[in-house]
Parts: C-alpha cells; structure tokens; sequence
C-alpha cells in the first residue's frame, strides 16, 4: 500500500497541517482500537500522530504496527495523571526512546490508583441502583483496561438509570457529583520526572481546562517548568481564537514549546483526529523542534 509523503513539519505552529498529538483508543477510554484508530488517521489526511492513552502504553505496539504499515508516523506516548496544590492535571508524556523501567513502574503506581478508584465509584453509585457496577462498567469497557467515569456512564445508561451518558455526567459523574472520586494522584513534579528519566518530554495537557485564572496557570507553569517539564498544549480540540492567542502569549514568556491534539475518543462527538482549532501566528516554537523529536519531525522519506 502506498502511504504518504512524510515532509518536515514547518517551523511555526500556524502553518502546520496533518499533525495530532492527543487522541485515545480503547486501550483507555477510546472508542476504537489503536489499528482502527490509525486508518481513520489516514482517512483523515494525517501524517505525524502521537496515541495518548490514559496512563497506559498497551497500545502503541498496534498503533505502530499500523503506522508503519499505512505510511503514518507515531511517536509512543501516554497521558498521566497527577496533581499539584490539590487540582488534577494531565501531562502527556512524548517518548521518543520509549519507556524506562522508572516510566513502567510509575504506570503500575498509576494503574493500582485508578482500580482503587473504580472500587470506590461502584460503591457510591451501588446506593442509586447500580448493582455490580465494577462488572457493569467492565462488559461497557470491553476489555480489562483501566476503568473510567465514562465506562460507569455507559453502565448507568444499560442498566435503565439514566438516559444518556450526558445525563449520567451531570447527575452523578460530573465535578462534585456522588461519582466523582477524587483520587491521590502523584505530584506533578514526580511524573515529570518519570518522563525525563526515560528521555522523553513533558507537555501540560490541555492547559485552559483546569479552571484556573491566567495568574494561577503561570504559577502552574512555572512549577512545572522548575520539575523539568518543557511543553504544553496550545490547541486542544475546539478553541476560542482570543483565548488562544492569549494563551500562546503565555507559552512564550515561560520559554515553553507548544503542542496541539483533538483529544479524540470516539467517533461521532464533536472532535476527530485533526479537528484542531487553528493556531495563531506566534513566537511559541512547535514540540516537534525540540531536539530529542528531531526525528519526529524533522525527516523526509516515502513509503511504498
């Protein structure tokens, strides 16, 4: 099968095209497998993608199968969970030399915490009628992955309690709400540094969804960039072009590079891979001209 032709990505974040750095598949709480995942990538005209599942790596090997066999190219990637002052914040993880033994033992760390978790929602979710919910968000979730709110969400709607998944965010798994657990996740500075033992670079994960002032987003950023991490999300799906561009003004005072994904799970919502909100002219350097993705990023080659 001929794939495309793989050019180096452009020097500015405005001009680039066919990149998705955030998109997740059933190897967490995605909709499709990471080979199914990967041909819609190419439908969809993309060439550099990164697969991001929720603390976990399980599906990259597939992902990357895919890739080489499509013409895609991937970089091993996962998204991890942590905090800092008590907020929950995602950090993807880019891998490039893949994972260390000090990455796969902070994923286990992160797998125990969420099994913890879903413990606890299925019994707060038992006193609204949800009985077996472990086993019910299991069947929804089709494998023996992490569990997640939406796979309770998926159990709530099969069992007749809600009508929709929308409808079981809000009444029960949303902020605040009785399934909203919250979990001890590691400090931020500890999964950095996860990341950087394995020679890989940090990114904060969709920065303008934490709820956080402009102020408390630069004392985010500067702790991050203090525990070793070097990049952030610009872009994330859909978003409002002023904020963005206020955004970007952030990322370059903090000497931060900018990354950009869809967040996509599944298809038919609102996102896709490469559904991606432009971005603006800027002086926020692209996370693919960071030296160790020089690879990434930066070679030409065809595959037939």
């Amino acid at each position: 099968m001929s794939g495309p032709v793989l050019q180096a990505l452009p020097e500015r974040l405005a001009d680039v095209r066919g990149v998705d750095l955030h998109m997740h598949s059933r190897a967490s709480d995605g909709a499709l497998t990471p080979g199914e995942l990967i041909e819609l990538c190419l439908a969809r005209g993309l060439t550099h993608v990164a697969l991001t599942d929720h603390d976990t790596l399980d599906g990259v090997a597939e992902a990357d199968r895919a890739c080489r066999r499509l013409g895609l190219r991937l970089i091993a990637a996962a998204e991890l969970s942590c905090q800092w002052r008590g907020i929950g914040i995602h950090v993807v993880a880019l891998l490039p030399e893949g994972a260390s033994a000090g990455f796969t033992a902070g994923l286990e760390t992160l797998h125990q915490a969420r099994e913890r978790r879903s413990r606890e929602i299925a019994h707060r979710l038992e006193k609204i009628g949800l009985d077996d919910g472990v086993a019910r968000a299991r069947l929804e979730a089709g494998s023996e992955r992490p569990l997640g709110r939406p796979d309770f969400a998926a159990a709530l709607v099969s069992a007749g309690l809600v009508p929709d998944r929308k409808t079981a965010f809000k009444r029960y798994l949303g902020a605040g709400k009785r399934g909203d657990v919250k979990m001890h996740w590691p400090e931020l500075s500890t999964v950095v540094g996860w990341i950087r033992e394995s020679g890989g670079v940090a990114v904060i994960a969709h920065p303008l969804r934490y709820g956080m002032t402009r102020r408390k987003r630069d004392l985010l950023f500067s702790a991050f960039i203090e525990a070793g991490g070097e990049a952030a999300e610009l872009i994330s799906g859909y978003q409002n072009p002023d904020t963005t561009f206020d955004l970007a003004r952030q990322l370059a005072f903090h000497g931060l590079y900018g990354s950009l994904g869809s967040d996509f799970h599944y298809p038919g919502g609102a996102l896709a891979p490469g559904t991606i909100s432009p971005a603006p002219a800027s002086h926020v350097k692209p996370i693919w001209l960071h030296p160790a993705l020089a690879s990434f990023g930066g070679e030409i080659r065809e595959t037939c």
